[in-house]
Parts: C-alpha cells; structure tokens; sequence
C-alpha cells in the first residue's frame, strides 16, 4: 500500500474537485482530508501582506494507493486536475505533511 499526500492551494471548489476525481481512480478506495492545525502558520511573509497572504486555502490530502500503478496515477491525475482548475498542487512526502 502507498500512500501520497498532496498539498493542495487554492478555493474549497478546486479542492473538493481534486477529491472527487481523485475517488473515481479504479482501485483508490480511501481519498481524505486531514486537518492540520499549522496551516495558518506562515513564517515567510507574516506582517508583509503580500498577495498570496489573501488568495486561496491549503488543503492536505491524503491518499491510499494498493500499489505503485495507482500512485502513479494519483499524482498524475491529481497534477492534471490542479492544472485544469489553476489550483497549486504539491506531492508532499511523510516528513513535510
């Protein structure tokens, strides 16, 4: 079993997209949001107000595959999705979650 955590940045509508499409893989039976009480925790830009500071929400996601094939395609669907909807995406790995 494998399984990819993903980082997604954008709106609630991309993110429940991501999740959705992420569930219709053949052979993915677990797609779930975790809450991480960090991501409000910003320390590149705290008083700075930069742009980003107001656009978009991070979302964790996390993924189980029963093997290497539908990793693959989580990521692959997962980066495609995130293109098509202008939403951030990051492969994340268990250290960096």
């Amino acid at each position: 079993m494998s399984i990819i955590r993903l980082r997604l940045i954008g709106n609630r509508d991309a993110a429940d997209s991501i999740i959705t499409v992420l569930h219709g893989i053949d052979g993915i039976e677990h797609v779930e949001e975790i809450e991480d009480f960090m991501l409000g925790v910003r320390d590149d830009s705290s008083s700075a107000n930069l742009v980003d500071d107001n656009e978009g929400r991070v979302f964790m996601v996390e993924v189980d595959a029963p093997d290497d094939m539908h990793a693959d395609a989580v990521r692959v669907v997962a980066e495609a999705e995130a293109r098509r909807l202008d939403a951030g995406l990051e492969i994340v790995d268990g250290e960096d979650f």
